[in-house]
C-alpha cells in the first residue's frame, strides 16, 4: 500500500497509509499523542503506583519507532532499566524513518542517533540502547504473540478498528492479558465500545480517561 509522510498539526511527522486514509499517528500531533497517551497514561502513572526499579514494556505496533524513542528518553531520565520488546510485522522504510526526523521536533540533543539506534538494531535479538533502555524489535503478528506474565506495560498501538477490526477483538486482547503481569497496565489511544467491552469480557478492569490533544478520550486497562 503506498505511503506518504505528512506533517502534523504540532511539527512533528507521521506516516499517512493513502488506500486506508489511515496515519500512524494523530494528526492533531504526532508527539503530542505519544506523550500523553503512552507515556503519562502509561509509563508515568505506572511508576507512581507501583516505584519500579526495572521495567518491561511491550509495543504492539512499532510502526515509526516513535513510542520507543521517547520512552528511551523517559527511562534516561528516570534511571529506570527498561527492556522494550517492539512488535511490527511490517517495518518502516530506511527512507520513511530518515524522513520522519523528530529530534527537530523534540529537541533532545540525544534523540537523533538514539533513533538511528532503534530502527539500525537487529531484529530477533536483544540490543543495549542506552546504558537504561534495551530493545528487542519482533516481526510477528498479534495472533503470534506467547509471552506468560511478563510484562508492565502494553502499549496498544494498533491501527484503528475502521481498517483493522480484527485487531481488536477478544482473541487478540487476550494474549496481551497473558502477557502481562498482575497489576500490569494496557493502554491504547481508541475507545470504541467493541474494544472496550472486548478487555472487560477477558478480565481487564477498564478506565475511560482524558484524551490526548484533539480527542476527548482514550482507553487504560488493568490486569
Amino acid at each position: 500500500m503506498k505511503r506518504s509522510i505528512v506533517t502534523t498539526e504540532d511539527g512533528s511527522k507521521t506516516i499517512r497509509v493513502e488506500d486506508w486514509d489511515e496515519h500512524y499517528h494523530s494528526t492533531h500531533g504526532a508527539v503530542q499523542e505519544s506523550r500523553h497517551v503512552y507515556i503519562q497514561a502509561g509509563l508515568d502513572f505506572y511508576v507512581d503506583k507501583h516505584h519500579p526499579q526495572s521495567m518491561t514494556v511491550l509495543e504492539a505496533g512499532f510502526g515509526t519507532g516513535l513510542n520507543a524513542l521517547l520512552t528511551c528518553l523517559w527511562s534516561q531520565k528516570s534511571d529506570i532499566q527498561l527492556d522494550y520488546l517492539g512488535m511490527e510485522a511490517f517495518p518502516v522504510s530506511e527512507a520513511e524513518r530518515a524522513a520522519l526526523d523528530y529530534h527537530k521536533t523534540l529537541g533532545e540533543e540525544s534523540a537523533q542517533e538514539l533513533y538511528e539506534q532503534l530502527h539500525l538494531a537487529e531484529w530477533e535479538k536483544h540490543v543495549e540502547i542506552s546504558k537504561t533502555f534495551r530493545l528487542k524489535k519482533q516481526k510477528l503478528m498479534f495472533s503470534e504473540l506467547g509471552l506468560q506474565n511478563q510484562v508492565d506495560v502494553v502499549f496498544y498501538d494498533a491501527f484503528g478498528p475502521r481498517v483493522q477490526p480484527e485487531l481488536w477483538e477478544k482473541s487478540i486482547f487476550q494474549n496481551f492479558y497473558k502477557a502481562l503481569k498482575p497489576g500490569g497496565i494496557f493502554v491504547t489511544y481508541c475507545v470504541k465500545g467493541t474494544a472496550r467491552r472486548a478487555l472487560q469480557e477477558i478480565g481487564f478492569e477498564v478506565d475511560i480517561i482524558e484524551g490526548p490533544p484533539g480527542k476527548r478520550h482514550m482507553m487504560r486497562a488493568y490486569k
